[in-house]
């Protein structure tokens, strides 16, 4: 039994429709269980759910979904596309959802506009320092420490299942994550107080909540980016804000 919620526009109220769905196989993934599912209504000249998906090998972060009350369904460190129908059981109710955010309004159905991450990267997400060609990879030496922990916060997709999980709607971990990246890198240190300090301040513009300490946004990545990149942030942040 499926709970989904049905919304035909931004501007739509929305509501949740029933549909009891047979002929599952445990071995469909959550997004294939969709495709089913649509592939019916259409057959009934219904209007198909709505879904964002992409890649659907956990890369693009483009199929977040709320599934009985976590981003992503009961599967630890997996998205939506990876998540099999076989942790769910013949009977289940099912209960799906978009991701609830002011900052991530809804278009239609399951799908949220995420817009307010492109901006928070454009306002400082980048290396803009003309480097000339491409250097030999030895030539910039990078303690392996901070390449760990740069690699550690890049794993980022961007999927906004850290907004879904914190009931403040925090972008704390997805900002982060990027700020992270860059500060432990030779290339990003240029323009890491700028950066800081634009992609929080981007942040803020979009609306999105303050970070609520719980660690709720850790726990539900799908790529299990760990609390200390917010920690890193904020250090970040304070030093920029007393230096520049």
């Amino acid at each position: 039994m499926l709970k989904i919620w049905r919304q035909k526009n931004s501007k739509d109220k929305g509501k949740f429709v029933t549909y009891k769905l047979d002929g599952v196989s445990s071995e469909m993934t959550f997004l294939e269980m969709l495709d089913y599912l649509n592939e019916i209504l259409i057959k009934k000249d219904d209007d198909p759910i709505a879904f964002d998906n992409d890649c659907r090998e956990g890369i693009c972060g483009m199929c977040g979904l709320f599934i009985n009350g976590r981003p992503n369904g009961p599967q630890k460190d997996v998205t939506t596309c990876q998540l099999s129908m076989s942790h769910f059981k013949d009977g289940d109710k099912i209960t799906v959802e978009p991701w609830r955010s002011k900052a991530f309004p809804v278009i239609k159905d399951l799908v949220v506009d995420r817009t307010a991450f492109d901006k928070i990267i454009e306002a400082g997400g980048y290396i803009s320092v003309n480097t000339g060609s491409a250097p030999e990879a030895n030539s910039i030496l990078v303690k392996k420490e901070n390449s760990d922990r740069a690699f550690d916060a890049g794993i980022c997709i961007g999927c906004g299942s850290c907004v879904a999980a914190c009931k403040n709607a925090s972008a704390m971990l997805f900002v982060a994550a990027k700020v992270s990246q860059l500060a432990l890198l030779p290339q990003g240190q240029v323009e890491r107080k700028r950066r800081a300090l634009a992609m929080v301040e981007q942040m803020d513009k979009e609306g999105f909540g303050a970070c609520t300490n719980t660690g709720a946004c850790s726990a539900e990545c799908p790529k299990g980016i760990d609390l200390s990149v917010i920690a890193r942030m904020n250090r970040e942040y304070f030093s920029a804000s007393f230096t520049t």
